[in-house]
């Protein structure tokens, strides 16, 4: 009897009503505007794109500096962000929504491009620094901490070191990099349900290798 008991303390605490208090943001990281469309910088972006399609949410709303729509990912309510402050503000965004659902930072994923890992590569971590990323610079610096998970997506190296790290990230994809990136969005979506169903453990086992 006690077993029953504890699955429904884990379901209950797992699960969110529909329409119910937003709990968590889903960040995706870019640059506004239609001359960033498909760049490598915007790969954020275009992750919450996909992620919210699949979720039947649409990100048209303007509010909290940003695009976003609130909809149920891993049975929680979720708030889906797209900030609209230029990448090197993302923070602001970010700090405002956090402030009016009073959401910690440990419920606060970000997605971004990370120009360390090739295009189809992800990697998960629970926390940590910047790494030279000024999206995540600014988000650290705007809610004063460092513990939030981040979704790091490959977008390649550069091709040469004397080329302008700025020119590479503002590049735009080939078709072949899209190609593997759309199916790369479908592991990225499982990583953000998994952190939200509360296993970060299992997120990190899968999505790290």
């Amino acid at each position: 009897m006690s077993d029953i008991f504890d699955l429904f303390k884990k379901i209950g605490s797992t699960s969110a009503a529909p329409g119910g208090k937003v709990t968590h943001l889903l960040v995706g990281l870019g640059n506004p505007g239609a001359q960033y469309a498909f760049t490598r910088h915007n790969t954020g972006f275009m992750a919450l794109d996909f992620i919210a399609e699949k979720c039947g949410v649409k990100t048209e709303k303007a509010k909290y500096k940003s695009l976003c729509g609130e909809g149920e990912l891993g049975g929680r309510r979720v708030l889906f962000m797209k900030p609209q402050t230029y990448m090197n503000l993302s923070g602001e965004a970010v700090a405002a929504a956090a402030d009016f659902y009073k959401i910690p930072p440990e419920n606060i994923i970000v997605m971004s491009d990370d120009i360390s890992f090739d295009v189809g590569v992800m990697r998960l971590r629970r926390s940590g620094s910047a790494g030279g990323h000024n999206g995540l610079k600014s988000i650290i610096a705007c809610l004063g901490s460092e513990n939030f998970p981040r979704i790091k997506i490959g977008v390649g190296k550069k091709p040469t070191p004397e080329m302008d790290l700025a020119d590479f990230v503002l590049g735009k994809y080939s078709d072949a990099d899209k190609k593997t990136l759309h199916s790369l969005f479908e592991k990225v979506y499982h990583c953000a349900e998994d952190i939200l169903l509360g296993d970060m453990e299992k997120a990190m086992n899968l999505y790290n290798g």
